[in-house]
């Protein structure tokens, strides 16, 4: 939109990793060291691990490592952490492509033998197998436990899996419990990857416009000085903020971009107030205003007798009024208005006991997990907000930014840091369903429409047939499916299962999808 105003041949603060763009201070370099230490044999078959803030770019040095990967290594990267202990093996498996179906149904020690056996043929060829798990932080206590047991698996000289987790701060002090001791200290190296400093985002800054073809930089540098305020130095945020002062420029034909201006669009971005640092003028203006207000004290009391009292809730922004004591009941009538099949009374029956058992044709399921989960299933959905009083919310829209959420017919637009401050990971998902379960071995139409999703998914797509006959090579591919979604991998076509594959999505009487909702707004 605004490239060619600023003489650029591409955006160059979009929030989607790409390599070019890559800055890398002195901090984040040393902490690409540690990956690809653990990536060679110095790791001796103990965990590597690595720690930021969100958004200081731990998933963009994760690239960079996997690219500079040595030869004969083979990595399996757990994106999903949010499985049991069986699970994560087999998504383990399945990255590896070890062929563990012949263990179906049995206990998790044969696949954890498959693994055993995949690992020392590798090691026989003089292969090296490296195991990422991204969000680390998330992982139950029997998934950690299951990892430890992973650095077991060793020859009389070698551990066959080095194995590198990658999370937010909080994995620190998940690691400090005193029942993962044992884990904790199999760690050989370990960095926390800190946000920019002020000379760091000048500079990150100056990279990025170069990259994408600028001749001189639009930020004056205490428009710099204000990005790295307001992001504390969070490449995602300087991103974020950055792009948003250009299009405000841009709007308001300024070739150059002032600290004014950035505060500015850091306040549409949060969705708040940003308070201004005092200045002596304006401390001595505040004095001045302060003795005139005690000068008019008597006359202003004596106006603000004769008028009605000030309402607080009519400052409130209107998505704060929206969201604030929003009741269940509400937020179900709110979804009803959105899918043809629906009704507000069923959703609320099966909402009660949200594990997506279909009552009425309706099926509700209660999920935990981040704005990546919601978009992934790219439904409304309602949010549940930490109370008191707990409140739940329709949100139809959703952006790397913001959100969109309706109450009583109106949409709002919601910075997606205000919502965070509220949101606990909550959400439910609504959908119309019969509540059939298809088995392999059984034939109907739907399976071949379920199948023609599965041949459209962006990861890993069923390449086989399309008829509708629900054989066995279907029936695997639908359980590495299950595995990657973090559902039950039963290997049966059931309500959640048609839902993570996009079948109600797709049918008629849907709603928009979410990402079409923000931008339709």
């Amino acid at each position: 939109m605004y490239e060619a105003f600023y003489q650029l041949t591409q955006r160059p603060f979009s929030i989607t990793p790409d390599p070019r763009f890559v800055y890398l201070t002195a901090r984040h370099q040393e902490a690409l060291a540690h990956l690809l230490y653990g990536f060679g044999s110095g790791g001796q078959g103990g965990f590597v691990q690595l720690t930021g803030e969100v958004g200081t770019g731990k998933t963009t040095l994760c690239r960079l490592a996997l690219e500079q990967a040595p030869d004969k290594t083979r990595v399996a990267l757990i994106l999903n952490p949010m499985l049991g202990p069986r699970e994560l093996l087999e998504a383990i498996c399945d990255e590896l492509q070890i062929d563990h179906q012949a263990q179906s149904g049995q206990g998790i020690l044969k696949i954890h033998g498959a693994l055993n056996r995949y690992l020392l043929e590798a090691h026989a060829r003089g292969e090296r197998v490296v195991l990422i798990i991204d969000e680390a932080q998330n992982l139950s206590r029997d998934a950690l436990e299951q990892v430890r047991l992973l650095t077991n698996l060793e020859t009389s000289t070698d551990k066959l899996l080095q194995i590198i987790l990658i999370g937010q701060p909080e994995l620190r002090d998940v690691l400090k419990r005193r029942h993962l001791r044992q884990l904790a200290q199999r760690i050989t190296a370990r960095y926390h990857l800190d946000a920019l400093t002020q000379d760091e985002t000048h500079h990150y800054i100056h990279h990025r416009l170069r990259v994408a073809g600028a001749e001189h930089c639009p930020f004056s540098d205490a428009a710099i000085d204000a990005i790295h305020a307001q992001s504390g130095g969070v490449p995602r945020l300087i991103n974020i903020i950055a792009d948003r002062a250009l299009l405000a420029g841009y709007s308001m034909d300024q070739t150059s971009i002032d600290a004014p201006l950035v505060l500015q669009a850091a306040e549409e971005v949060a969705g708040e107030h940003i308070e201004q640092k005092a200045s002596p003028l304006r401390g001595a203006l505040a004095v001045g205003s302060v003795v005139l207000l005690m000068a008019l004290g008597l006359g202003l009391a004596g106006l603000m007798a004769r008028i009605d009292p000030f309402d607080a809730s009519s400052a409130q922004p209107m998505w704060q009024q929206a969201i604030e004591a929003a009741p269940a009941e509400q937020a179900w009538q709110e979804l009803a208005t959105l899918w043809a099949e629906l009704d507000a009374a069923s959703i609320d029956t099966a909402c009660d006991t949200p594990r997506a058992e279909v009552q009425n044709r309706t099926a509700c399921l209660l999920v935990e997990g981040d704005w990546s989960a919601v978009s992934a299933l790219n439904l409304p959905v309602v949010i549940q907000l930490t109370g008191p009083p707990m409140s739940h919310v329709l949100l139809v829209g959703l952006s790397d930014v913001e959100a969109i959420v309706q109450h009583r017919g109106q949409r709002h637009s919601v910075a997606l840091t205000r919502l965070d401050r509220l949101w606990a990971g909550r959400f439910f998902v609504v959908w119309p369903d019969d509540g059939s379960r298809l088995s392999p071995g059984e034939s109907d139409p739907i399976i071949s429409a379920v199948k023609g999703l599965a041949a459209a998914q962006s990861s890993q797509p069923w390449q086989g047939d399309l008829n509708d006959t629900f054989d066995a090579s279907f029936a695997q591919w639908l359980m590495a499916f299950q595995r990657r979604q973090g559902i039950a991998s039963d290997g049966i076509i059931g309500p959640v299962t048609r839902l993570h594959l996009g079948y109600p999505q797709a049918q008629r009487g849907a709603p928009d999808s979410i990402t079409q909702g923000t931008m339709e707004r």
